[in-house]
């Protein structure tokens, strides 16, 4: 098995941390307005948004899916939580065998954090959301949660995620500010280019990706955010309809960041698999590790949800099918899912029979 299950007290704990840690990060931006929670439908799936009025403009401030946790955060909207408080209960989840991530890379994911960029609609993705998954889902991970660089999403115009009507973020000003500063790693016509490098520690980068669209697959200016961004085949899939979680550092500093939802980020690891060429090997082993992971977490747990985002990815045509097919043959080959009870619709057509067993 490529993971270990957390006891029922780690999970109960973990659970607890992201309850306060979402109050507490709701609380920063809406304690103090006058205005009310609406709920939103958007392709099917339910948002939370805080709306209130600015002058003579209406505001929205995205809270989060219509999940049970963020209509109880809605419920609660008055009971703001101490950061000190959250720490606390950081720490108590750490002291059960909560995984955390490197620090230096929690403070930048927190600075995203705090300057808005998730609440405007970004996800984080890339091994940093895997490694966030071990929390949310009660686990450790046996391997494929080490990364140097922080991968981030910023939606295109194609995918059909609730974004909010917010303000300018200017993430380029924040990450070259930031202690001893990012700087981008190439310029060109339309500003700073998608990658940003740590001076001193160039293994340490932050890659702004976004979905492929009709602009092609050079850099996107991204006027919203002051930064450009790389399109990226297959990553509308990835992010539409995400979720929240908190992601630790070992002293109990957190940060809440939007991530895929966790099935999606298996059946994509395994489409982008047979995409990386010669020189991207050890990623694309790692998509396989981080894919087989979630595939034997959620065989076990959560079979429907696989199914579904697996179904969904084949429904969109002969390329996913074939993709999809060739990483679940090199899986199969290294973890072979026989024994699981999870049958996944395989070959040329689009298939509708899936089975849990």
């Amino acid at each position: 098995m490529l993971y270990t299950e957390l006891s029922t007290t780690a999970q109960t704990a973990y659970a607890q941390l992201q309850d306060a840690a979402l109050s507490e990060y709701l609380s920063r931006s809406v304690s103090q307005l006058r205005g009310s929670f609406a709920r939103k439908t958007v392709k099917g799936s339910g948002y939370w948004y805080f709306v209130f009025r600015e002058g003579t403009r209406v505001r929205q401030i995205y809270v989060g899916p219509d999940d049970a946790r963020v209509r109880t955060l809605v419920e609660k909207k008055n009971q703001a939580t101490d950061r000190d408080q959250v720490e606390t209960l950081a720490r108590a989840c750490l002291a059960h065998r909560a995984s955390a991530l490197l620090p230096k890379h929690l403070r930048v994911i927190a600075r995203l954090t705090d300057f808005g960029f998730f609440r405007i609609g970004g996800v984080l993705v890339g091994t940093h959301a895997f490694a966030g998954y071990a929390n949310m889902l009660g686990l450790r991970w046996a391997g494929g949660d080490r990364t140097m660089d922080v991968d981030v999403a910023v939606p295109g115009k194609n995918v059909s995620i609730a974004v909010p009507d917010a303000p300018a973020v200017d993430l380029h000003d924040a990450l070259t500010a930031f202690e001893a500063g990012f700087i981008p790693t190439q310029t060109f016509a339309g500003g700073a280019g998608p990658t940003y490098t740590l001076k001193g520690d160039p293994d340490f980068q932050i890659d702004f990706l976004t979905t492929l669209g009709r602009a092609g697959s050079q850099p996107q200016r991204i006027e919203l955010l002051s930064i450009s961004a790389q399109p990226l085949k297959f990553l509308d899939y990835l992010v539409q309809a995400p979720t929240q979680t908190v992601l630790l550092d070992p002293a109990g500093h957190y940060a809440v960041v939007s991530v895929p939802a966790p099935a999606r980020y298996a059946v994509h690891k395994l489409i982008v698999h047979g995409e990386r060429n010669v020189r991207y090997r050890t990623k694309a082993r790692k998509d396989l590790e981080q894919a087989a992971a979630l595939f034997q977490y959620f065989a076990a747990n959560d079979p429907r949800s696989l199914l579904l985002a697996w179904q969904e990815a084949r429904d969109r045509g002969p390329g996913w099918r074939e993709r999809l097919d060739t990483g679940l043959a090199a899986l199969d080959q290294r973890w072979p899912l026989k024994g699981t009870g999870l049958k996944l619709a395989r070959g040329k057509a689009g298939g509708k029979s899936l089975s849990a067993g």
